[in-house]
Protein backbone atom coordinates (compact mmCIF):
# COMPACT_ATOMS: atom_id res chain seq x y z
CA UNK A 1 0.00 0.00 0.00
CA UNK A 2 1.57 3.41 -0.71
CA UNK A 3 0.94 5.20 2.54
CA UNK A 4 0.19 9.03 2.33
CA UNK A 5 0.82 11.36 5.62
CA UNK A 6 -2.74 13.14 5.45
CA UNK A 7 -5.63 13.60 7.64
CA UNK A 8 -7.99 12.36 4.96
CA UNK A 9 -5.68 9.36 4.19
CA UNK A 10 -5.44 8.12 8.20
CA UNK A 11 -8.93 8.40 8.33
CA UNK A 12 -10.27 6.53 5.01
CA UNK A 13 -7.66 3.79 7.12
CA UNK A 14 -9.89 3.92 10.03
CA UNK A 15 -13.39 3.37 7.99
CA UNK A 16 -12.24 0.25 6.51
CA UNK A 17 -10.75 -1.13 9.66
CA UNK A 18 -12.41 -3.80 10.91
CA UNK A 19 -11.37 -3.24 14.72
CA UNK A 20 -12.58 0.66 14.41
CA UNK A 21 -15.77 -0.39 17.03
CA UNK A 22 -13.49 -1.77 19.94
CA UNK A 23 -11.76 1.44 20.11
CA UNK A 24 -14.67 2.62 21.88
CA UNK A 25 -14.48 -0.37 24.36
CA UNK A 26 -11.79 0.97 26.28
CA UNK A 27 -11.34 3.91 28.55
CA UNK A 28 -8.49 6.87 27.23
CA UNK A 29 -7.22 8.80 29.49
CA UNK A 30 -7.60 12.61 28.99
CA UNK A 31 -4.80 14.82 28.78
CA UNK A 32 -5.90 18.66 28.57
CA UNK A 33 -8.98 17.90 27.72
CA UNK A 34 -8.40 15.24 25.13
CA UNK A 35 -7.88 11.68 24.74
CA UNK A 36 -4.35 10.40 24.79
CA UNK A 37 -2.73 9.24 21.74
CA UNK A 38 -1.44 5.90 24.05
CA UNK A 39 1.51 4.25 22.73
CA UNK A 40 2.22 2.40 26.07
CA UNK A 41 0.20 -1.31 25.60
CA UNK A 42 3.48 -2.77 25.75
CA UNK A 43 3.57 -1.37 29.15
CA UNK A 44 0.48 -1.13 30.48
CA UNK A 45 -2.94 -1.44 28.31
CA UNK A 46 -5.46 0.53 28.64
CA UNK A 47 -8.73 -0.85 30.93
CA UNK A 48 -11.31 -2.71 28.97
CA UNK A 49 -14.75 -0.99 29.98
CA UNK A 50 -16.35 -4.48 30.49
CA UNK A 51 -13.38 -5.35 33.05
CA UNK A 52 -15.57 -2.95 35.88
CA UNK A 53 -18.22 -5.53 35.24
CA UNK A 54 -16.17 -9.09 35.64
CA UNK A 55 -15.33 -7.02 38.89
CA UNK A 56 -18.36 -5.81 40.20
CA UNK A 57 -19.44 -9.29 39.67
CA UNK A 58 -17.48 -11.20 42.29
CA UNK A 59 -17.97 -8.40 44.69
CA UNK A 60 -21.59 -8.87 44.34
CA UNK A 61 -21.21 -12.68 44.76
CA UNK A 62 -18.96 -11.98 47.73
CA UNK A 63 -21.84 -9.80 49.09
CA UNK A 64 -24.83 -12.32 48.57
CA UNK A 65 -23.01 -15.70 49.51
CA UNK A 66 -19.69 -15.09 51.30
CA UNK A 67 -17.75 -18.54 51.72
CA UNK A 68 -20.91 -20.03 49.09
CA UNK A 69 -19.29 -18.38 46.13
CA UNK A 70 -16.96 -20.47 46.02
CA UNK A 71 -19.13 -23.43 44.68
CA UNK A 72 -22.81 -21.04 44.11
CA UNK A 73 -21.52 -18.33 42.21
CA UNK A 74 -22.50 -17.64 38.56
CA UNK A 75 -18.78 -18.20 37.82
CA UNK A 76 -18.08 -21.00 40.89
CA UNK A 77 -14.37 -19.22 42.43
CA UNK A 78 -13.08 -22.69 42.91
CA UNK A 79 -12.76 -23.16 39.21
CA UNK A 80 -12.25 -19.86 37.88
CA UNK A 81 -8.95 -20.85 36.49
CA UNK A 82 -10.13 -22.92 34.20
CA UNK A 83 -12.21 -20.23 32.42
CA UNK A 84 -8.78 -18.90 31.15
CA UNK A 85 -7.81 -22.31 29.56
CA UNK A 86 -9.58 -22.40 26.18
CA UNK A 87 -9.45 -18.66 25.47
CA UNK A 88 -5.57 -18.62 26.39
CA UNK A 89 -4.49 -21.75 24.27
CA UNK A 90 -5.25 -19.76 21.12
CA UNK A 91 -3.46 -16.79 22.17
CA UNK A 92 -0.38 -18.45 22.35
CA UNK A 93 -0.94 -21.44 19.88
CA UNK A 94 -1.45 -24.37 22.84
CA UNK A 95 -3.86 -27.36 24.12
CA UNK A 96 -6.10 -26.31 26.60
CA UNK A 97 -4.86 -28.64 29.01
CA UNK A 98 -1.34 -26.29 28.66
CA UNK A 99 -1.82 -23.67 29.94
CA UNK A 100 -3.24 -21.56 32.45
CA UNK A 101 -3.48 -18.61 34.91
CA UNK A 102 -1.22 -17.91 38.32
CA UNK A 103 0.73 -15.38 40.37
CA UNK A 104 2.63 -12.96 38.41
CA UNK A 105 5.49 -13.23 35.79
CA UNK A 106 8.62 -13.65 37.33
CA UNK A 107 7.30 -15.94 40.13
CA UNK A 108 5.92 -18.24 37.55
CA UNK A 109 9.01 -18.00 36.05
CA UNK A 110 10.99 -19.08 39.18
CA UNK A 111 8.13 -21.82 40.20
CA UNK A 112 8.74 -23.26 36.00
CA UNK A 113 12.47 -23.31 37.27
CA UNK A 114 12.07 -25.81 39.65
CA UNK A 115 11.16 -28.23 37.34
CA UNK A 116 13.22 -27.32 34.36
CA UNK A 117 16.47 -25.85 35.26
CA UNK A 118 17.82 -29.10 37.22
CA UNK A 119 21.29 -28.95 36.96
CA UNK A 120 23.22 -32.12 36.91
CA UNK A 121 27.43 -32.69 36.55
CA UNK A 122 28.29 -30.87 33.63
CA UNK A 123 25.03 -29.73 32.43
CA UNK A 124 24.48 -26.64 34.63
CA UNK A 125 24.40 -23.60 32.14
CA UNK A 126 21.35 -21.14 31.33
CA UNK A 127 21.46 -19.48 28.35
CA UNK A 128 19.44 -15.77 27.83
CA UNK A 129 20.11 -13.22 25.56
CA UNK A 130 21.96 -10.09 26.24
CA UNK A 131 20.35 -7.63 27.66
CA UNK A 132 16.92 -9.34 28.66
CA UNK A 133 14.14 -7.26 30.77
CA UNK A 134 16.36 -6.87 34.11
CA UNK A 135 13.86 -8.88 36.22
CA UNK A 136 14.70 -12.05 34.04
CA UNK A 137 18.37 -11.21 34.72
CA UNK A 138 18.16 -11.10 38.50
CA UNK A 139 15.68 -13.98 38.41
CA UNK A 140 18.33 -16.39 36.17
CA UNK A 141 21.25 -15.26 38.46
CA UNK A 142 19.31 -15.82 41.57
CA UNK A 143 18.54 -19.64 40.33
CA UNK A 144 21.78 -20.34 39.36
CA UNK A 145 22.87 -18.77 42.97
CA UNK A 146 20.98 -20.90 44.36
CA UNK A 147 22.27 -24.10 43.23
CA UNK A 148 25.58 -23.28 44.19
CA UNK A 149 27.18 -22.14 40.70
CA UNK A 150 28.19 -18.34 40.17
CA UNK A 151 26.29 -16.75 37.53
CA UNK A 152 29.83 -15.22 35.81
CA UNK A 153 30.46 -19.29 34.84
CA UNK A 154 26.80 -20.00 34.44
CA UNK A 155 24.94 -18.16 32.79
CA UNK A 156 25.58 -17.43 29.04
CA UNK A 157 24.65 -14.21 27.10
CA UNK A 158 24.28 -14.16 24.17
CA UNK A 159 25.64 -11.63 22.25
CA UNK A 160 24.54 -9.19 18.96
CA UNK A 161 27.17 -8.15 16.56
CA UNK A 162 29.15 -5.31 17.14
CA UNK A 163 27.61 -2.35 15.84
CA UNK A 164 23.96 -3.85 15.52
CA UNK A 165 20.65 -3.45 17.58
CA UNK A 166 19.26 -6.69 17.17
CA UNK A 167 20.42 -10.48 17.20
CA UNK A 168 20.84 -12.85 14.43
CA UNK A 169 18.98 -16.21 14.70
CA UNK A 170 22.20 -18.20 12.99
CA UNK A 171 24.58 -16.14 15.36
CA UNK A 172 21.80 -17.51 18.17
CA UNK A 173 21.79 -21.29 16.86
CA UNK A 174 25.78 -21.41 16.76
CA UNK A 175 25.89 -20.13 20.26
CA UNK A 176 23.38 -22.54 21.66
CA UNK A 177 25.06 -25.48 19.41
CA UNK A 178 28.72 -24.18 21.43
CA UNK A 179 27.56 -24.79 24.49
CA UNK A 180 26.45 -27.86 23.86
CA UNK A 181 26.07 -30.47 26.80
CA UNK A 182 26.71 -28.08 29.50
CA UNK A 183 23.39 -26.40 28.95
CA UNK A 184 20.97 -27.01 31.10
CA UNK A 185 18.16 -24.55 29.69
CA UNK A 186 17.45 -21.80 27.31
CA UNK A 187 15.42 -19.21 28.64
CA UNK A 188 14.66 -16.29 26.22
CA UNK A 189 12.51 -13.56 25.73
CA UNK A 190 9.63 -14.15 22.90
CA UNK A 191 9.86 -10.22 22.17
CA UNK A 192 13.18 -7.95 23.45
CA UNK A 193 11.85 -5.24 25.22
CA UNK A 194 14.31 -3.09 24.09
CA UNK A 195 14.24 -3.35 20.18
CA UNK A 196 10.47 -5.22 19.90
CA UNK A 197 12.45 -7.73 17.99
CA UNK A 198 10.65 -11.21 17.88
CA UNK A 199 12.87 -14.20 18.44
CA UNK A 200 12.26 -17.36 15.94
CA UNK A 201 10.73 -19.80 18.52
CA UNK A 202 10.50 -22.64 16.48
CA UNK A 203 14.59 -22.73 15.54
CA UNK A 204 15.68 -21.81 18.97
CA UNK A 205 13.69 -23.93 20.65
CA UNK A 206 14.88 -26.95 18.24
CA UNK A 207 18.60 -25.67 18.94
CA UNK A 208 18.03 -25.86 22.66
CA UNK A 209 16.81 -29.69 22.43
CA UNK A 210 19.20 -30.67 20.29
CA UNK A 211 21.86 -30.24 22.77
CA UNK A 212 19.13 -32.18 25.20
CA UNK A 213 18.33 -28.85 27.19
CA UNK A 214 15.20 -27.54 28.32
CA UNK A 215 13.62 -24.36 26.50
CA UNK A 216 11.49 -22.09 27.82
CA UNK A 217 10.41 -18.01 26.88
CA UNK A 218 9.13 -15.41 28.72
CA UNK A 219 6.43 -14.32 26.68
CA UNK A 220 5.74 -10.68 28.66
CA UNK A 221 5.84 -9.00 25.38
CA UNK A 222 4.52 -11.52 22.90
CA UNK A 223 1.42 -12.79 24.63
CA UNK A 224 -1.63 -10.79 22.51
CA UNK A 225 1.12 -9.49 20.38
CA UNK A 226 2.42 -11.97 18.19
CA UNK A 227 1.22 -15.12 16.67
CA UNK A 228 3.29 -17.93 18.48
CA UNK A 229 2.66 -21.60 18.58
CA UNK A 230 3.93 -23.20 21.58
CA UNK A 231 2.71 -26.71 21.59
CA UNK A 232 3.78 -27.41 17.87
CA UNK A 233 7.11 -26.26 18.20
CA UNK A 234 7.69 -27.95 21.47
CA UNK A 235 8.18 -25.26 24.06
CA UNK A 236 8.69 -27.09 27.33
CA UNK A 237 7.11 -23.96 29.28
CA UNK A 238 6.23 -20.20 28.65
CA UNK A 239 4.65 -17.64 31.14
CA UNK A 240 3.39 -14.18 30.51
CA UNK A 241 2.07 -11.43 31.79
CA UNK A 242 -1.22 -10.01 31.52
CA UNK A 243 -1.45 -6.10 31.93
CA UNK A 244 0.39 -5.51 28.46
CA UNK A 245 -0.90 -6.08 25.70
CA UNK A 246 -3.73 -8.28 27.33
CA UNK A 247 -5.33 -5.32 29.20
CA UNK A 248 -5.46 -7.00 32.94
CA UNK A 249 -4.59 -4.52 34.75
CA UNK A 250 -1.43 -2.79 36.72
CA UNK A 251 0.76 -5.71 38.14
CA UNK A 252 -1.83 -8.30 36.84
CA UNK A 253 -1.36 -12.06 37.04
CA UNK A 254 0.47 -13.82 34.48
CA UNK A 255 -0.63 -16.65 32.03
CA UNK A 256 1.27 -19.89 31.86
CA UNK A 257 2.45 -22.89 29.52
CA UNK A 258 3.44 -26.28 30.48
CA UNK A 259 3.87 -28.99 27.48
CA UNK A 260 1.68 -31.77 27.54
CA UNK A 261 4.61 -34.48 27.32
CA UNK A 262 5.44 -32.79 31.10
CA UNK A 263 1.90 -33.58 32.21
CA UNK A 264 0.93 -36.67 34.77
CA UNK A 265 4.07 -38.01 36.53
CA UNK A 266 4.88 -37.12 39.77
CA UNK A 267 8.67 -37.55 39.29
CA UNK A 268 9.18 -34.06 37.57
CA UNK A 269 9.96 -31.42 40.96
CA UNK A 270 7.71 -28.89 41.63
CA UNK A 271 6.79 -26.94 44.23
CA UNK A 272 3.19 -28.17 44.97
CA UNK A 273 -0.01 -26.48 47.18
CA UNK A 274 -3.26 -27.64 47.24
CA UNK A 275 -4.73 -26.39 44.15
CA UNK A 276 -2.63 -28.23 42.07
CA UNK A 277 -3.83 -31.44 43.75
CA UNK A 278 -6.50 -33.70 42.02
CA UNK A 279 -9.46 -31.53 41.44
CA UNK A 280 -11.91 -34.60 42.09
CA UNK A 281 -10.01 -35.23 45.39
CA UNK A 282 -9.00 -31.90 46.40
CA UNK A 283 -11.31 -31.67 49.37
CA UNK A 284 -10.66 -35.30 50.86
CA UNK A 285 -7.98 -33.38 52.19
CA UNK A 286 -5.44 -36.05 51.88
CA UNK A 287 -1.92 -36.24 52.86
CA UNK A 288 -0.21 -37.00 49.51
CA UNK A 289 -0.10 -34.73 46.90
CA UNK A 290 -1.69 -36.28 43.62
CA UNK A 291 -0.97 -33.87 40.81
CA UNK A 292 -3.95 -32.84 38.47
CA UNK A 293 -3.46 -34.72 35.04
CA UNK A 294 -2.32 -31.02 32.87
CA UNK A 295 -0.94 -27.88 33.22
CA UNK A 296 -2.96 -27.34 36.57
CA UNK A 297 -0.41 -29.18 38.37
CA UNK A 298 1.59 -26.60 38.66
CA UNK A 299 -1.27 -24.59 40.60
CA UNK A 300 -0.31 -23.62 43.79
CA UNK A 301 -2.71 -21.40 45.62
CA UNK A 302 -6.09 -21.19 45.49
CA UNK A 303 -7.52 -18.41 42.77
CA UNK A 304 -7.14 -14.88 43.45
CA UNK A 305 -10.64 -14.53 41.66
CA UNK A 306 -10.56 -10.46 42.47
CA UNK A 307 -7.28 -9.81 40.13
CA UNK A 308 -8.24 -12.87 37.81
CA UNK A 309 -11.68 -10.55 36.72
CA UNK A 310 -10.04 -7.88 34.59
CA UNK A 311 -8.05 -10.48 32.75
CA UNK A 312 -11.17 -12.34 32.19
CA UNK A 313 -13.02 -9.69 30.76
CA UNK A 314 -10.29 -8.33 28.63
CA UNK A 315 -10.02 -12.43 26.93
CA UNK A 316 -13.36 -12.12 26.05
CA UNK A 317 -12.23 -9.56 23.80
CA UNK A 318 -9.83 -11.56 22.31
CA UNK A 319 -12.06 -14.63 22.00
CA UNK A 320 -14.20 -12.38 19.63
CA UNK A 321 -11.51 -11.02 17.41
CA UNK A 322 -8.63 -13.48 17.04
CA UNK A 323 -5.02 -13.26 16.94
CA UNK A 324 -5.33 -13.44 13.08
CA UNK A 325 -7.33 -9.89 12.76
CA UNK A 326 -4.83 -8.16 15.36
CA UNK A 327 -2.05 -9.16 13.72
CA UNK A 328 -3.29 -8.08 10.13
CA UNK A 329 -4.04 -4.75 11.95
CA UNK A 330 -0.75 -4.21 13.54
CA UNK A 331 1.15 -5.20 10.66
CA UNK A 332 -0.86 -2.49 8.78
CA UNK A 333 -0.75 0.47 11.59
CA UNK A 334 3.08 -0.22 12.35
CA UNK A 335 3.82 -0.08 8.80
CA UNK A 336 2.27 3.09 8.57
CA UNK A 337 3.51 4.89 11.83
CA UNK A 338 7.18 3.69 10.69
CA UNK A 339 5.94 5.55 7.27
CA UNK A 340 5.01 8.50 9.14
CA UNK A 341 8.72 8.87 11.52
CA UNK A 342 10.24 8.66 8.30
CA UNK A 343 8.57 11.31 6.55
CA UNK A 344 8.69 13.59 9.18
CA UNK A 345 12.39 12.75 9.98
CA UNK A 346 13.33 13.82 5.90
CA UNK A 347 10.57 17.02 6.47
CA UNK A 348 12.60 18.35 9.57
CA UNK A 349 16.17 17.26 8.61
CA UNK A 350 16.02 15.01 11.78
CA UNK A 351 17.49 11.56 12.50
CA UNK A 352 15.02 8.99 13.24
CA UNK A 353 16.63 5.60 13.38
CA UNK A 354 13.96 2.96 13.73
CA UNK A 355 16.13 0.11 15.96
CA UNK A 356 12.96 -3.00 15.33
CA UNK A 357 13.79 -4.76 12.57
CA UNK A 358 12.21 -3.39 9.25
CA UNK A 359 10.94 -7.26 8.38
CA UNK A 360 7.32 -7.92 9.72
CA UNK A 361 7.73 -11.45 10.85
CA UNK A 362 10.69 -10.37 13.37
CA UNK A 363 8.42 -7.27 15.08
CA UNK A 364 5.30 -6.90 16.86
CA UNK A 365 3.45 -4.01 17.85
CA UNK A 366 6.90 -1.90 19.43
CA UNK A 367 8.58 0.38 17.29
CA UNK A 368 11.76 1.48 19.13
CA UNK A 369 13.41 4.82 17.83
CA UNK A 370 16.92 5.90 18.41
CA UNK A 371 16.26 10.08 18.50
CA UNK A 372 19.93 11.28 17.30
CA UNK A 373 20.22 14.85 18.24
CA UNK A 374 17.03 14.73 19.87
CA UNK A 375 17.54 14.92 23.99
CA UNK A 376 14.52 14.05 26.78
CA UNK A 377 12.81 17.14 26.18
CA UNK A 378 11.39 15.87 23.06
CA UNK A 379 10.34 13.11 25.16
CA UNK A 380 8.33 15.85 27.81
CA UNK A 381 6.77 17.66 25.07
CA UNK A 382 5.20 14.69 23.69
CA UNK A 383 3.79 14.15 26.72
CA UNK A 384 2.78 17.32 27.31
CA UNK A 385 1.04 17.17 24.27
CA UNK A 386 -1.17 14.20 25.30
CA UNK A 387 1.43 11.46 23.33
CA UNK A 388 2.02 8.96 25.74
CA UNK A 389 5.24 7.12 24.97
CA UNK A 390 7.79 5.07 26.96
CA UNK A 391 11.68 6.16 27.17
CA UNK A 392 14.56 4.14 26.98
CA UNK A 393 18.36 5.69 28.17
CA UNK A 394 20.25 6.49 25.98
CA UNK A 395 17.86 8.23 24.07
CA UNK A 396 15.45 5.70 22.46
CA UNK A 397 11.18 6.08 22.84
CA UNK A 398 9.29 3.30 22.14
CA UNK A 399 5.97 3.23 20.23
CA UNK A 400 3.62 0.50 20.31
CA UNK A 401 0.29 1.18 18.34
CA UNK A 402 -1.63 -1.81 20.01
CA UNK A 403 -4.63 -2.61 17.29
CA UNK A 404 -7.34 -3.18 19.65
CA UNK A 405 -7.65 0.82 20.51
CA UNK A 406 -5.01 2.47 18.45
CA UNK A 407 -6.22 4.45 15.12
CA UNK A 408 -4.56 5.31 12.39
CA UNK A 409 -5.48 9.17 12.56
CA UNK A 410 -3.88 8.73 16.13
CA UNK A 411 -0.55 7.73 13.68
CA UNK A 412 -0.86 11.00 11.59
CA UNK A 413 -1.54 13.48 14.76
CA UNK A 414 1.29 11.77 16.65
CA UNK A 415 4.02 12.61 13.16
CA UNK A 416 2.08 16.55 13.66
CA UNK A 417 3.00 16.56 16.90
CA UNK A 418 6.69 15.28 16.69
CA UNK A 419 7.28 17.95 14.05
CA UNK A 420 6.23 20.54 15.94
CA UNK A 421 8.45 18.99 19.10
CA UNK A 422 11.48 18.85 17.12
CA UNK A 423 11.09 22.24 15.92
CA UNK A 424 10.28 23.64 18.92
CA UNK A 425 13.20 22.53 20.84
Amino acid sequence: MNFENTLEFAQKLDRTDPLQSYREQFYFPKINNKQVIYFTGNSLGLQPKSAKDYVNEVMTDWANLAVEGHFYADKPWWDYHERFSQSLSKVVGAKPSEVGVMNTLTVNLHLLMVSFYRPNGNRYKIICEEKAFPSDQYMIDSQVRFHGYDPKDAVVTLKKRSGEHTFRTEDILKQIEAVGTECALVLIGGVNYYTGQVFDIKKITAAGHAIGAFVGWDLAHAAGNVIVNLHDHEVDFAAWCSYKYMNSGPGNMSGYFVHEKHHGTKEIPRFEGWWGHNKERRFLMEPEFQPEPDANAWQISNAPVLAMAPYLASLQLFDQVGMDVLVTKRNQIVAYLAFIIQTIAQEVNGNFEIITPLNQQERGTQLSVFLHGEGKALFHYLMEQGVIVDWREPNVIRLAPAPFYCSYEDMYRFGQILKKGVLHH
